[in-house]
């Protein structure tokens, strides 16, 4: 359950600053704002998952 909590978390931050980054680059290149936009928020979704995964393993206990 943590694991899909941080995920969804890291989610929407990146979805927030993939929406920001958007934004800066319609305001220069309106053509090239949606595909950035696509592209960073499908490379987020795997990212996010990395790094949630990597957060929520469990610790390798001593012996």
């Amino acid at each position: 359950m943590s694991l899909l909590i941080v995920y969804v978390a890291l989610m929407i931050a990146g979805d927030f600053v993939a929406y920001l980054i958007g934004l800066a680059i319609e305001r220069e290149a309106p053509a090239a704002s949606l595909p950035a936009f696509l592209a960073m928020y499908f490379l987020f979704l795997w990212v996010a998952w990395v790094i949630a995964v990597r957060i929520t393993q469990p610790r390798a206990q001593l012996q």
